[in-house]
């Protein structure tokens, strides 16, 4: 697999649970359930967003573009995962490998960086209401979603030129359900320390920086909804953040966990 040439014609073997196959068929029903929720769920979303003119604001321009994300970001994982789950084939080819990596990393990126936009949103929304329309008109709204899938890409095109750029020297088996950069950084031959930096560089800013971010303005966020002084007002007001602030820590919570952590300290079991 050193040439560009003779990888192509290869193919990786995804371990997921591989270790515990009386596991297998759990994971396979949970996942599946999961995946047909996120389908539905974020299809009405988009669609709702989309058809009712009172749903045509800023809140929900963003969270069509999230919905959009988890359903692509979910169909570029899930369907094979589903197919290795289901049987004892758990291959996956280079091209498929290629595509998933790239994929992977820039719709994940590119949530990092819309979760923050939303918090963006959130903070206008309580803590100028009176000009949240004008400051939130359709031409930021578009510039900031652009930023958002942009930053993403450039992301993905950084990480994995990388990652693929290592000798891989014939090892075929990804402990993982997907290709990814750590796992895929894990079959490398060679020295990985500048993917290592590289990794942990991009996954702090894309990570930390946002998170750290988030909370600044929920800390404004929740100081304006303290000053109001009707108890139906501030949960009226917490309410509107509620939903978001539970993606973000479970979001950022997996990620810090599953990137930022040394890349070769993990085991399949963790995974």
């Amino acid at each position: 697999m050193e040439g560009g040439s003779n990888r192509s014609s290869e193919s990786f073997i995804l371990l997921g649970i591989s270790d515990h196959p009386q596991l297998e068929m759990i994971f396979f029903v949970l996942i599946l359930f999961s995946y047909l929720l996120t389908l539905s769920g974020n299809t009405t979303i988009i669609l709702l967003s989309r058809l009712d003119p009172r749903l045509h604001i800023p809140m929900y321009f963003f969270l069509s573009n999230l919905s959009s994300l988890d359903l692509a970001f979910t169909t570029s994982s899930v369907p094979q995962m589903l197919f290795n789950l289901w049987g004892p084939e758990k291959t996956i080819s280079y091209g498929g490998c290629i595509t998933q990596l790239y994929v992977f990393l820039w719709l994940g990126a590119t949530e990092c960086i819309l979760l923050v936009v939303m918090a963006y949103d959130r903070y206008i929304a309580v803590c100028r209401p009176l000009h949240y329309m004008t400051i939130m008109n359709p031409r930021l709204c578009w510039l900031l979603a652009a930023v958002c899938w942009l930053g993403g890409l450039g992301n993905s095109l950084i990480q994995s030129t990388f990652t693929l750029k290592l000798p891989f020297c014939g090892h075929r088996r990804v402990d993982n359900f997907l290709c990814e950069v750590p796992a895929m950084m894990k079959l490398a031959c060679g020295d990985t320390s500048l993917n290592e930096a590289i990794l942990n560089g991009v996954c702090t800013f894309f990570t930390a920086v946002p998170l750290s971010t988030v909370l600044i303005s929920y800390c404004f966020i929740a100081r304006a909804v303290l000053r109001i002084r009707s108890a139906e007002g501030q949960w009226k007001a917490f309410n509107t953040c509620l939903s978001h602030l539970v993606v973000v820590f479970l979001f950022y919570g997996s990620a810090i966990y599953g990137y930022l952590l040394p890349a070769k300290s993990s085991n399949q079991d963790q995974e």
